[in-house]
């Protein structure tokens, strides 16, 4: 697989009872790694990861080929025309994601959510961990994931979600989970079952 190279890989996962080829796997670009035995709902969130895969790759191939057409028509280049294309993009979709609101009483605190370092669960409470403090927040782990920006706040424990941006360093511990230690000197636990947010951390 790796011989291959990035641009000839077809979309693929592992499916193994071995948790200790996880970092490996995705440094090869496996798209997920599924654990013996294997939970529909993980099966099912695999499957839709591959077809979210193969949707992009469709729509890259469809934007080089308007690309070359435009190159033809205009009589620019292709990176000339790519950088154009690449500006207006990100102008439209570079924009910072909602502050979490919070509620304590009367007051409300909105937090930058680039500023969370981590969330943790406390009964029917959620800590959440920002700028040297914690704010107590009511609500589920499943509400509060939808409202934040999974492109850099990722959960990796049923009880704990983290900002991959504040993560310093990565351990691995003998029975297949992970220590992440964050740039405030905190360290949260990476459990097996969400084993495949460790491409993240690439």
């Amino acid at each position: 697989i790796a011989g291959l190279g990035e641009s000839r890989l077809p979309a693929f996962l592992f499916v193994t009872a071995y948790d200790e080829y996880a970092i490996k796997a995705f440094e090869v670009n496996a798209l997920d790694y599924l654990l013996k035995p294997i939970e529909e709902s993980r099966l099912e969130e695999a499957v839709n990861k591959v077809r979210k895969h193969l949707a992009g790759r469709k729509v890259k191939a469809q934007q080089g080929m308007l690309l070359k057409l435009l190159g033809d028509i205009t009589g620019q280049e292709l990176h000339t025309i790519s950088d154009i294309r690449k500006k207006g993009v990100h102008k439209m979709t570079h924009k910072e994601a909602p502050r979490l609101a919070i509620k304590d009483g009367g007051k409300t605190t909105w937090v930058r959510q680039e500023d969370i370092e981590w969330i943790d669960a406390a009964g029917d409470y959620m800590c959440v961990h920002a700028g040297g403090e914690t704010h107590i927040l009511r609500k589920t782990m499943k509400q509060l994931e939808e409202e934040l920006d999974s492109d850099f706040l990722q959960r990796i424990h049923r009880s704990t979600i983290v900002n991959i941006r504040h993560v310093k360093e990565m351990q691995s511990h003998i029975n297949g989970e992970y220590f992440l230690t964050l740039k405030g000197g905190h360290t949260v636990k990476l459990s097996r079952t969400y084993k495949e947010k460790l491409k993240h951390f690439q």
